[in-house]
């Protein structure tokens, strides 16, 4: 057993090393991996659109162009395997790509084409299951976004509770302290320090933004939770991000 997890953390170590290379430019190398994890590819969407899925089909193509942006955008540091994060981009992609064709296929009906009634109730029972499967699938992430945040809140000493008692009450001071967050992570040594420190740096943000260092101070757990969203590897809760700045 002890062996066999060694071998695993060897073949994570040695997939995060190849796609660094391939991060820096190397094509032929890209083009190995891309060709190798194929099935993988395949098998994932076929679990999205529940039938056996070929090279052939339109909706490989669509997992194809996902896996090719997971390598582009994975980063070691985020905790989360390369294949477990593909995962996540070649569903959105197959998903976004079977909406646009159902909608292409309800304009399609209600243009009064020549399909049968029972063509047209395929048409609506395939929508339903897509629609039913998507939030069983989206449920499941969201909690598994949810485990993982809360390991990355822990690194921090933080917890949930620590967020809910000392989250901004009003909508101008949340908006506020998200623009902090986002100041931070766009300065690639502060955002170092933050992850490396465990803590805000407050003397930098200080120059940087056009608030007190108590405004600072008294969000600091706030700032620090948005912060850990940003840095890229949660999709959903990035959307309660851009909720807040459109509200």
């Amino acid at each position: 057993m002890f062996g066999m997890v060694l071998s695993t953390m060897h073949k994570k170590r040695s997939l995060e090393s190849t796609i660094l290379k391939i991060q820096s430019g190397d094509t032929e190398l890209r083009n190995e991996i891309i060709h190798s994890f194929k099935p993988f590819i395949a098998k994932t969407v076929s679990s999205v659109c529940k039938r056996y899925i070929t090279e052939s089909d339109d909706e490989f193509s669509m997992g194809l162009i996902a896996f090719n942006d997971a390598i582009d955008k994975f980063t070691p540091e985020k905790g989360s395997s390369l294949l477990s994060f593909a995962d996540i981009l070649i569903r959105r992609k197959v998903i976004d790509y079977l909406r646009s064709q159902s909608r292409n296929q309800e304009m399609i009906l209600d243009m009064g084409t020549d399909q049968d009634e029972g063509s047209s109730q395929s048409f609506l029972d395939n929508e339903k299951s897509l629609q039913q499967y998507e939030q069983i699938k989206e449920s499941e992430k969201r909690i598994e976004e949810i485990q993982l945040y809360t390991k990355r809140l822990s690194d921090f000493s933080l917890t949930f509770n620590d967020l809910v008692k000392s989250s901004p009450k009003h909508a101008d001071a949340r908006e506020g302290a998200i623009k902090i967050a986002k100041t931070l992570m766009s300065d690639h040594e502060m955002k170092e320090f933050l992850f490396a420190k465990k803590r805000l740096p407050i003397k930098q943000l200080e120059d940087k933004v056009q608030v007190s260092r108590k405004t600072i101070e008294r969000n600091r757990k706030y700032i620090i939770a948005i912060s850990i969203i940003l840095n890229g590897e949660f999709l959903y809760l990035f959307d309660y991000i851009k909720g807040v700045n459109n509200a």
